[in-house]
């Protein structure tokens, strides 16, 4: 059924109209209501063929999309699990992480890159960013070495990867393994090589609001290795080596490893293959409304840094999954923009080295000053194809309206 609310798309920039236009002075965060009226006679097709199959778990759509991501991201190997955090857990065991050993994750990240590693046996040691690009900084990276570390962990986050060669000289010097967390860089690539692929293995997530988001919950495992795939596989179902996607007698499988049970499910799967149909649209249009942004707030008072591609060593294709912008009184700006409709996400309003869960870690404020800073004065702005450039003139018009300087 088609829902008139949704109102209507006809895929030129500026011309989206419906509860999230820029008339109205509503603007969400995020919304994909137009997206999935767009591609609703496909996901209805798909939908229905998950229920006349009646396998709604590890099936046969989940088979169909590993398939069609793993040649999207040219990846031999893709994984699919039900979500990005398990992802990271699952990779990282099958990378062979042991009890106690450390791994080595930025201080300015969603705190899954950290917890993954906890729940996966490990202990994470963090580092600072460079203050431009918001990834880990190889020097403060290499810092951070002690004869414990066995893995370095770079998130790419935002809208551009990681310092790879920096990092990658680091790994190489100290004989560590690399995992990415490439939750968030679906479409990224550095000298061709697509995000998660540069080390043993990254991930992707499929939250809703990711580049390409699912309904729920769902994430996937990318590597080159074939014998870390198999053993990812397995471990998302409950330790069980040989074939048990789409296969209803693999559950009495032996099981060789203590696993867990993270299988994706067809109904996201279902979703994730009619949306990556349109993948390279949807990033395009991402990459216009940047532009956009960019050309209203560069002289926008009280507004400290737009985003920045950093030069790098390698050619590099960014993908703007968010618009992160610094500002003068942060969180003041988010009331003020809540005020007039227009939602915010603050990333993040605490460095994981203060976070309450790894205080037994024993850092202190100050220690990593470059991720301090940015959880002081980061704010994403709405970012996703069913914003319209009217919703981007309003939002940047209240952001040269705000008043930059506290009434006296």
């Amino acid at each position: 059924m088609r829902d008139a609310s949704f109102g209507q798309r006809n895929g030129r920039l500026g011309t989206a109209t419906g509860t999230a236009g820029g008339a109205s002075g509503q603007v969400p965060f995020f919304t994909q209501a137009r997206t999935f009226e767009d591609l609703w006679p496909d996901i209805r097709s798909r939908l229905t063929e998950v229920l006349d199959n009646g396998k709604f778990s590890h099936g046969r759509q989940v088979a169909r999309f590993e398939e069609a991501l793993a040649q999207w991201t040219g990846a031999r190997y893709a994984v699919g699990v039900n979500s990005g955090t398990d992802a990271l857990v699952l990779l990282l065991r099958a990378c062979g992480l042991r009890p106690g050993d450390e791994v080595i994750v930025p201080a300015f990240t969603f705190v899954a890159s950290a917890s993954s590693v906890v729940l996966a046996g490990g202990r994470p040691v963090f580092a600072d960013i460079d203050p431009v690009s918001y990834a880990m900084d190889p020097k403060s990276a290499a810092d951070a070495v002690t004869p414990r570390t066995r893995m370095i962990m770079p998130v790419h986050l935002f809208w551009q990867m990681a310092d790879m060669d920096g990092l990658l000289d680091v790994a190489h010097h100290h004989r560590l393994t690399v995992v990415e967390d490439s939750a968030e860089a679906i479409g990224m690539r550095w000298g061709g090589a697509h995000a998660g692929l540069l080390g043993a293995g990254g991930v992707l997530s499929f939250f809703p609001t990711k580049t390409l988001g699912a309904i729920g919950d769902a994430g996937a495992i990318l590597t080159d290795d074939r014998q870390l795939a198999e053993a990812a596989a397995a471990l998302r179902h409950h330790g069980r080596y040989g074939r048990t996607l789409a296969h209803f007698p693999g559950i009495s499988n032996e099981t060789t490893l203590n696993g867990v049970n993270s299988k994706m499910d067809d109904i996201q799967a279902a979703v994730l293959l009619a949306k990556l149909a349109r993948l390279h649209e949807d990033i395009a249009r991402r990459a216009r409304l940047a532009a956009a942004y960019t050309e209203r707030l560069a002289d926008a008072p009280g507004v400290l840094r737009l985003p920045t591609v950093v030069p790098r060593t390698a050619r590099t294709q960014p993908v703007f999954y968010v618009y992160l912008i610094e500002v003068e009184r942060r969180d003041e700006l988010a009331e003020y923009l809540a005020e007039h409709g227009v939602g915010t996400e603050t990333y993040y309003p605490t460095p994981l080295h203060l976070q309450e869960c790894f205080a037994d870690l024993g850092y202190r404020r100050g220690d990593f000053p470059h991720a301090e800073a940015a959880c002081e004065r980061t704010i994403a702005l709405p970012l996703y194809p069913d914003l319209s450039i009217d919703d981007v003139d309003t939002v940047c018009d209240l952001v040269r309206r705000f008043p930059t300087r506290r009434p006296a």
